[in-house]
């Protein structure tokens, strides 16, 4: 599957035509969303090869920078993303996918959370004015890492 060329500013921001806008390094970002809750579970960059993946099976993949390859959601772990919707800004170089989480932990995050966003910054005002960036934690881990990716 091939995405068409992408055409005038009018028809990629208005039109009804996915066009999407490939970085030159090829990537497009990838923001993704549980569909039942709406919270956000991860972010990726995916590919052309990875996008046209992602819509012919409906199993969310990626592009994994770090490997080099592609990435099926859940090939290692089993918490597999269903894609249930996908979306794209006004001018087609974001996309959205808004997935159903499925497998034995229903998590996404590699760390072992249901988010990959497990952190938040612990006081906003407080790092406004220079007094640090603490994290804190909002989400207890679902599965342990070592066992799940069998790591030594």
């Amino acid at each position: 599957m091939s995405f068409p060329a992408r055409t005038t500013t009018a028809e990629i921001e208005l039109g009804s035509t996915l066009q999407p806008k490939f970085g030159a390094d090829g990537l497009i970002p990838c923001i993704t969303q549980d569909i039942g809750t709406g919270q956000v579970l991860m972010f990726a960059f995916m590919n052309a090869e990875s996008l046209a993946h992602t819509l012919k099976t409906k199993k969310a993949t990626y592009w994994s920078r770090s490997r080099n390859k592609l990435w099926v959601k859940g090939e290692e772990s089993g918490n597999v993303q269903w894609v249930k919707e996908l979306y794209t800004d006004c001018d087609q170089d974001v996309v959205l996918i808004k997935v159903e989480q499925s497998g034995a932990t229903n998590a996404s995050c590699h760390n072992g959370y249901k988010s990959c966003f497990y952190r938040k910054l612990e006081n906003l005002d407080g790092a406004a004015a220079g007094a640090g960036y603490g994290l804190s934690y909002i989400s207890e881990p679902l599965f342990d890492p070592a066992v799940v990716y069998k790591k030594k």
